[in-house]
């Protein structure tokens, strides 16, 4: 049988409520008896029954973390494991758990939270994409539960999230491209209902309009998620009919699917930029120059403003995390 807390009670000569109350840090019990109670804990390596302290203190000390898609298919965009890794690595600080979901529509997510909720099973919820007319935060919001999201809401107000500033982002790019003296620089995105794909566009379309130049609106493209096989099949209709001498790709695997199609057809002299700064980047023939959006450092301080929502801690609502262009061949030799 495991150490009880009768146990740890019996070695630093107390009763198991002054134990209890010293674990969950209550200003009543003494210095000196506090101290007493940690030696008997490491002495007798006591661990705590999550469940029943859960029960006793309305608490699970369990973070839901929703993310969009299937587990087969998440696992091979390295944004989500960045900002897992963030997330597990704040929680593991403060004694937290985690709890994964994975939602392949908006229909099932929202039926993922209410399960977590109306079951009991967490404190608070991480949203890890945010859209336009987004129901999960709309819901979450009307029943007034704690969560937090990654992706700058629609509407901020009384939200908790954490975001780059994407539109500020690509309007360097681009403008970087034009100044390089490119006219004709093709826009590729996927899921236009995402606020991200939509900042991100509003960034393209304001570094056209600041530097005087007009926009092709043939040359703007939106595939329905960010998969290389989508990218490929639209750049591929896009020059049977355009010649844009760069691109900007709003994820990395968007243009690894338009590079694919360059290296098939021998086509060369393209300057492309994308997003995320991914390991695969680098390995590209040219290496991609890609922006480095600090996914992990997304998750840990979004994990973060909820624990301290959790705990009563709030000094502040959102993170603007910053981005780094890092660059390479595909930019470097044109």
């Amino acid at each position: 049988m495991g150490v009880t807390i009768k146990d740890v009670a019996r070695e630093a000569n107390v009763s198991p409520s002054t134990v209890s109350r010293a674990m969950a840090g209550s200003s009543r019990i003494s210095e000196e008896t506090k101290k007493r109670i940690e030696e008997a804990i490491k002495k007798l390596n006591y661990h705590p029954n999550v469940i029943a302290r859960s029960l006793a203190n309305k608490s699970t000390k369990v973070i839901g973390v929703v993310l969009p898609k299937g587990a087969e298919d998440l696992f091979k965009n390295p944004f989500f494991i960045q900002a897992m890794t963030g997330i597990s690595t704040y929680v593991q600080e403060c004694g937290y758990y985690i709890m994964y979901t994975f939602c392949k529509t908006e229909e099932d997510e929202l039926k993922h939270i209410k399960d977590y909720i109306n079951s009991n099973l967490v404190d608070g919820i991480i949203l890890t994409v945010a859209r336009l007319r987004d129901r999960s935060i709309k819901y979450l919001q009307e029943i007034d539960f704690p969560f937090v999201v990654i992706g700058r809401p629609e509407d901020t107000k009384n939200v908790l999230w954490v975001d780059n500033d994407n539109f500020n982002a690509m309007y360097n790019v681009v403008s970087k491209l034009l100044l390089k003296g490119h006219k004709e620089i093709a826009f590729l995105g996927a899921n236009s209902e995402l606020t991200v794909s939509k900042d991100r566009l509003s960034g393209y379309m304001q570094a056209h309009k600041i530097h005087g130049i007009d926009i092709n609106e043939n040359i703007i493209l939106q595939v329905e998620d960010f998969r290389e096989d989508l990218a490929y099949k639209a750049i591929e209709e896009l020059l049977n009919t355009e010649k844009p001498t760069a691109i900007v790709a709003t994820d990395d695997f968007l243009a690894f699917g338009a590079n694919s199609y360059f290296t098939e057809k021998n086509i060369k002299g393209m300057a492309m930029i994308g997003f995320n700064n991914t390991l695969l980047a680098e390995y590209q023939k040219p290496s991609l120059t890609s922006v480095d959006i600090n996914a992990e450092k997304i998750g840990y301080c979004a994990v973060k403003l909820l624990i301290d929502k959790l705990e009563n801690n709030i000094e502040q609502r959102h993170y603007i995390i910053e981005t780094n262009l890092v660059e390479r061949d595909s930019t470097k030799q044109l």
